[in-house]
């Protein structure tokens, strides 16, 4: 078996019986534990009940929300060789002709065989019947009396055992290929820079399992080393986020993951609640999967502090699902750290000239620490040179954990290029070998020879009363025989009221002019929960790039 397979059974093994770590799930409603020595059975019973339908090499996908029913399903499918897609889920704003459409497409370009189908989502076996792909109910399988596999079945390290796909609904999706030698050395990398200590540590996560931070962070890892977690879905948080403490209090939790946007929300509620949390048990937060807001951190640790927590436990990360999760994390113990640079050096010369704090269009970015074990990173010009310490350049990652490559609807495509590096598409630079990253680069925005990036406009928006924290997007315009242009699209409740809608537009103007020294072509308000985004809660910015008008 391979790497990782083993370090499943051998979880498995240490943790039945008395004091045996495991999965929590049921929660806020009916809280349900199970050891992984009977997860790892379960799975076992799962993969003998598929019997010829999982055979090794087999791509099976799953669609379900329950992650009672997903973690075995995920291990059942590792033990029998295949490889496991979690597909993207419809909501109630989701245009179902649509989702199948975009399913069908991804269903293709990996070669799945086998859909296993959990609640709520059977009423969407129609649509797989309709296009021949076989399908098994999950719930079913999971109750099934069929023999167990005998054991895990023989598979090579650079065989493939988890398909991520990259992005929500897209004309053209993708998937990155993450085989089990990428996923046992990624793994084994966040435990030893984050110290994890299965019999201690306790993890608490409402991340979607279709997005790597959620399946592989908050599930494969404790799964893996045999810690115990406590998983509940993103819908449970959205009902309430104030859940996330509540389960951190209630289970001394001691390890999270969330993107800055929650810690943001879940910090504002703390600030306002009357609950008696407990968060003096939490020694790592952390925070990445979207670009750090140092203010909207800081949120978060501020109010937790009368909660007993501890400011020093968020942990800034750099990822991507091209690395299998994690490529950076900063320092433990030190809590959030800012880098202060000059603005006129950084988007003029491309370098990250030390500034004060107090300088009024400084830039301000948040440190994602050193390259975890097993991985590099540097800095690269446009020609592939290297660049030194703060010059701003193309972020390139290598090392065991990084992927071979995508499945496309054109095929499979190499990322790597001869010596092994993976370009990020992100522009950054390294400060003392600490990663820092300004922005994506087919996002920067270039005007008047100055490289302005989308975060600092949009942190300038969401400082205007009115303005969803968040929920702002700045996007650049054709330009076409005019000199480059943006939009900025934001969400308000004051949408719709044209007063109201004046008002606000005039305000971010001002607040952005402020910022970063350039005045928007446009400022569209949209009313809350309309802005384009990922299933994964990211911006979607060439969809958000439509919605403005075209003048």
């Amino acid at each position: 078996m391979s790497r990782f397979v083993e370090t499943l059974v051998t979880s498995a093994r240490r943790n039945s019986g008395e004091g045996a770590r495991g999965l929590i799930t049921g929660e806020p409603a009916e809280p349900q534990f199970r050891s992984w020595a009977q997860v790892h059975d379960a799975a076992l019973r799962m993969a003998g009940g598929l019997g010829e339908q999982l055979r090794p090499g087999t791509a099976v996908a799953i669609l379900a929300a329950d992650p009672g029913l997903i973690g075995p399903a995920v291990q059942a499918v590792w033990l029998g060789g295949g490889s496991v897609t979690m597909l993207h889920q419809p909501t109630s704003r989701t245009d179902l002709g649509h989702w199948a459409e975009d399913t069908l497409k991804v269903l293709k370009m990996i070669g799945a065989r086998l859909v296993l189908l959990g609640p709520p989502f059977e009423q969407l076996a129609g649509v797989l019947e309709d296009n021949g792909i076989a399908y098994r109910d999950l719930a079913g399988l999971a109750a099934t009396d069929a023999e167990p596999l005998a054991g895990p079945v023989e598979v090579g390290e650079d065989e493939t055992a988890l398909l991520q796909l990259t992005s929500g609904s897209t004309a053209d999706p993708k998937a990155v290929r993450i085989t089990h030698r990428n996923l046992n050395a990624n793994l084994h990398a966040m435990v030893t820079a984050a110290e994890l200590d299965p019999q201690r540590d306790v993890a608490v996560s409402w991340l979607p399992l279709f997005h790597d931070m959620g399946m592989v962070g908050c599930l494969t890892v404790p799964m893996a080393i045999g810690m115990t977690t406590v998983k509940i879905t993103p819908s449970d948080f959205l009902a309430g986020p104030l859940v996330w403490p509540q389960l951190i209090s209630k289970y001394r939790g001691t390890v999270t993951a969330a993107p800055n946007f929650a810690y943001a929300v879940v910090g504002r509620r703390l600030a306002r609640a009357d609950d008696d949390f407990d968060l003096s048990s939490l020694r790592f937060a952390l925070n990445g999967s979207e670009p750090i807001d140092p203010v909207a951190a800081r949120t978060f640790t501020d109010a937790g502090e009368r909660f007993g927590l501890t400011p020093d436990s968020m942990v800034c990360a750099f990822g991507m699902a091209e690395a299998t999760l994690a490529v950076s994390f900063a320092p433990l113990r030190r809590g959030l750290q800012t880098d202060v640079v000059d603005a006129e050096g950084l988007e003029k010369r491309h370098v990250a000239e030390p500034a004060d704090s107090e300088e009024p269009h400084a830039r301000r970015f948040a440190l994602l620490g050193h390259p975890l074990p097993g991985l590099e990173v540097d800095v690269v010009d446009d020609e592939g040179e290297e660049l030194a310490d703060r010059q701003v350049g193309r972020l390139r990652i290598r090392g065991e954990a990084v992927t071979p490559g995508y499945l496309t609807v054109d095929g499979p495509q190499k990322v790597q290029d001869a010596d092994g590096w993976l370009d990020t598409g992100d522009e950054g630079y390294l400060a003392d070998g600490q990663v820092v990253i300004c922005g994506r680069r087919k996002d920067v925005i270039i005007m008047g020879g100055r490289n302005i990036y989308p975060v600092d406009i949009e942190r300038a928006a969401c400082e205007v009363p009115g303005v969803r924290p968040g929920n702002a997007a700045a996007v650049r315009l054709e330009a076409g025989s005019r000199r480059e242009r943006f939009a900025v699209v934001l969400e308000s409740k004051q949408a719709g009221s044209e007063d109201a809608e004046k008002a606000l537009r005039k305000e971010v103007v001002s607040r952005i002019v402020d910022a970063v020294g350039v005045r928007p072509a446009e400022v569209v308000v949209l009313p809350p929960g309309t802005l384009p985004k990922t299933p994964s809660g990211k911006l979607r910015r060439s969809a958000t790039a439509d919605l403005v008008p075209h003048r």
